[in-house]
């Protein structure tokens, strides 16, 4: 053994480094851990929506459209006000910067790249994460703190299939309408926040550049990120507030757990896409 290491500075750096170890080893077998219990959980989910998919359709689907409304119809000002918001950060300022330095030709390439194949789904899903995943994890984990799915179960009626399904269907199907929503009103307004300022692109030249720079793989890639986002993100949410006994006090950290796995697993699903993009 070197002097260094013999020295009490050495053996405080060693167990420094030791607990470092041992920590980031803890986190990684509760991280592995906790993938593999949503993930079972995901089969399970998916095993009940398509085996079950005819079963009490006059309770299941009117509770599809109420979680629709929920995460999607009431959510459309605040998700236009941000698209509005996004049309003047991003598309206004790119364009006018774009115009001064005589490169409007790549509108539509930038566009279609930071919009439509980035924020739009990202923005989307994190929407519907902050106003009803939240509230989602509240009250699922509150009727398992009170019995309520005990009483379910009791009753002959199977939680997945009542309580998680409309979820899953609902979120999902929200995420992909108002990544669409999201997508048409900042490109709308961000040409008209262009245009206030002057901007020599006409409508028609705008419209056709984005139009150019889409491929079809872009729809497809849409549509899979949305629903993607959608049906990890509204499991997640669901996993925590269903698949493990929880007391009341529990509520508030489960939902804040909840919300910081469902950021990583966007960003991580984003990541992937990259590489697809990349490699189409």
């Amino acid at each position: 053994m070197s002097r260094g290491e013999s020295s009490p500075t050495g053996r405080s750096r060693l167990v420094w480094f030791r607990s470092i170890n041992i920590s980031l080893a803890r986190y990684v077998i509760q991280g592995l851990e906790t993938i593999q219990r949503i993930g079972a959980f995901t089969l399970i989910a998916l095993g009940t929506t398509i085996t079950k998919w005819n079963v009490a359709r006059h309770v299941v689907r009117p509770l599809i459209r109420e979680q629709i409304a929920r995460a999607g119809v009431r959510l459309l000002p605040i998700v236009g006000f941000l698209g509005l918001a996004l049309g003047f950060v991003i598309v206004g300022q790119t364009v006018a910067l774009l115009s001064r330095v005589g490169a409007t030709n790549l509108t539509g390439t930038l566009m279609v790249s930071a919009v439509v194949r980035e924020l739009g789904p990202l923005v989307a899903a994190l929407i519907v994460l902050a106003r009803v995943g939240t509230a989602t994890v509240i009250e699922l984990g509150t009727a398992r703190a009170m019995g309520e799915v005990e009483a379910l179960e009791a009753l002959g009626i199977d939680p997945i299939h009542y309580l998680v399904v409309p979820r899953l269907i609902g979120m999902t199907l929200s995420i992909f309408m108002l990544t669409v929503y999201i997508i048409i009103v900042t490109l709308v307004s961000g040409f008209g926040f262009s245009f206030l300022q002057s901007v020599s692109l006409i409508s028609s030249d705008y419209f056709q550049q984005i139009a150019a720079a889409l491929r079809w793989t872009d729809f497809v890639f849409l549509g899979l990120k949305s629903v993607a986002y959608g049906t990890l993100t509204s499991l997640i949410i669901c996993y925590h507030g269903l698949a493990q006994p929880i007391r009341l006090e529990e509520v508030s950290e489960a939902t804040t757990r909840t919300v910081a796995q469902c950021v990583i697993a966007c960003v991580a699903i984003d990541a992937l896409f990259i590489l697809v993009y990349l490699l189409v």
